[in-house]
């Protein structure tokens, strides 16, 4: 799992990793990616996990509007379109749950005092 996650934690203050850890784990909980913004706005740390924890939660909501959509209108389809709507609905569940593991790993380590990068959506920045 190393290679999925870049450790950026060097490249923070350690005061400022120490004093703000808990705002960047609550980053990953949903909508409180917000919380670091207001509670601690200078802090790098904290808006690096603010950042990946908006990109998660975007990802997350696209997916679940999409597949959504999608499987409205797959289920018009008779026979087909329920067996089509139930993989549909099987692969946003995977997703979802991956996106959650994701979550849960990001908070844990920020916890911890880390900042792991993810590799595919890590290099998204919103949040500057």
């Amino acid at each position: 799992m190393t290679n999925f996650f870049t450790d950026r934690t060097s490249e923070f203050d350690p005061a400022d990793i120490e004093k703000n850890r808990v705002f960047g784990g609550l980053s990953y909980l949903w909508l409180l990616f917000i919380l670091p913004l207001f509670a601690c706005p200078q802090s790098r740390f904290a808006k690096f996990h603010a950042n990946q924890g908006l990109v998660l939660f975007i990802i997350e909501a696209v997916i679940n509007l999409i597949f959504g959509v999608v499987i409205k209108f797959v289920k018009i389809v008779p026979i087909l379109g329920g067996v089509a709507a139930g993989i549909l609905g099987l692969i946003q569940g995977i997703i979802g749950i991956v996106v959650l593991v994701l979550a849960i790993y990001c908070l844990v380590r920020a916890f911890d005092g880390k900042a792991d990068e993810i590799s595919v959506i890590g290099s998204i920045r919103i949040i500057k």
